[in-house]
């Protein structure tokens, strides 16, 4: 039992914002849309209650979405490093987090850790040295000191190699302050979803319905046994540069694995279930949705959630199969982690 609330007290501290946060960055002076394409607005079918698809995904449901412009990319670690250098800005994954901000997202009467324990850090991806429950994260992922943008494994690693891999380590207050600075924001989930699908309707994947059309791979997945064995047959093990698959219809790169990406929304599980409800008595409720108000998660009550998209190089048909539009997951906004990053969006 001690050792369980010690790993779980390792895991939530990395989902803690220290309130000793840098002041909001100036606006960057850089071209309007630049690195950006253009989406135009349309209806779709948002959702999926296909084989592959999970509770929170459904019911599917008709959205509307007014035109918008989208990141060709994830923000890279080379747009991130440029963003830290003009501002100064420190990252959460870089801040000690508090006792009174870590107690807030722990069951009642936990004990404060040693003040050794209250160090800067986040979560890493380890795999496991053979088959492990795949339903404990606590057998492939743990807490790591020193890892943020700049070190996503931890101290020993750095990205000089990586400048045109997205930048991970990055809580969704890190993208919306990257965001604004930007003079972009980030996408809703519903803006995220129509782009991701690349004018194709009720398809699987961003490019068809088959993972592999012709043998070829589309996107940077895991292959082979998750999460111990990952053979790398796409080329790559962990994050792949940008760009390194076809883009989607809409001429978008990395709408599927790699990494997961922020949108602006609040995360419940039953998102779609409410929207479909309140669509019978208001006609605009499906018109640029925005997402709930506030997040509820059962599974994670005390913690708030946003809204993640797209899957990872992390994700296998038999663990999670993210790498489709309508996949979502919910992850705590002071949450960073070695396989999330995110793009910006605007509409001006």
């Amino acid at each position: 039992m001690i050792q369980l609330c010690a790993s779980l007290l390792l895991f939530a501290m990395t989902l803690v914002t220290s309130i000793a946060g840098s002041c909001e960055p100036k606006a960057a002076k850089q071209s309007a849309h630049e690195g950006m394409f253009f989406i135009p607005g349309g209806t779709f079918t948002m959702g999926s209650d296909d084989d592959s698809s999970r509770r929170n995904e459904g019911p599917p449901h008709q959205v509307t979405v007014d035109g918008f412009w989208i990141d060709k990319h994830p923000v890279t670690n080379a747009q991130f490093q440029a963003f830290i250098q003009a501002t100064g800005y420190t990252t959460t994954a870089e801040r000690a987090p508090t006792w009174e901000e870590l107690q807030k997202q722990l069951p009642p009467g936990s004990q404060k850790p040693d003040e050794s324990l209250l160090v800067a850090g986040s979560m890493v991806f380890t795999p496991s040295d053979g088959p492990v429950d795949r339903g404990d994260m606590r057998n492939f992922w743990r807490w790591v000191p020193g890892a943020n943008w700049k070190h996503p494994e931890g101290p020993h690693s750095d990205i000089k190699t990586r400048m045109n891999h997205p930048v991970v380590q990055v809580s969704w207050d890190d993208a919306a302050t990257y965001a604004r600075w930007s003079g972009k924001r980030l996408p809703t989930e519903a803006e995220w979803e129509f782009a991701a699908r690349g004018g194709r309707e009720k398809q699987k994947f961003p490019w068809g319905n088959e993972f592999q059309p012709g043998g070829k791979f589309m996107a940077n997945t895991w292959q082979g046994d998750f999460p111990y064995r990952n053979t790398g047959e796409d080329g790559f093990i962990g994050t792949a540069p940008v760009k390194s698959f076809p883009p989607n219809g809409y001429g978008l790169y990395d709408m599927a694995g790699n990494v997961w990406q922020w949108c602006s929304d609040w995360y419940r599980p039953d998102t779609y279930t409410k929207r479909t409800e309140t669509s019978l008595k208001d006609e605009h409720s499906c018109h640029n949705p925005s997402g709930p108000d506030q997040s509820f998660n059962p599974v994670n009550p005390t913690s708030p959630e946003r809204v993640t998209k797209g899957g990872s190089f992390l994700c296998h048909a038999s663990y999670c199969e993210s790498y489709r539009p309508a996949a979502r997951r919910g992850t705590p906004a002071d949450t960073g982690m070695s396989h999330i990053g995110f793009r910006c969006a605007s509409s001006r």
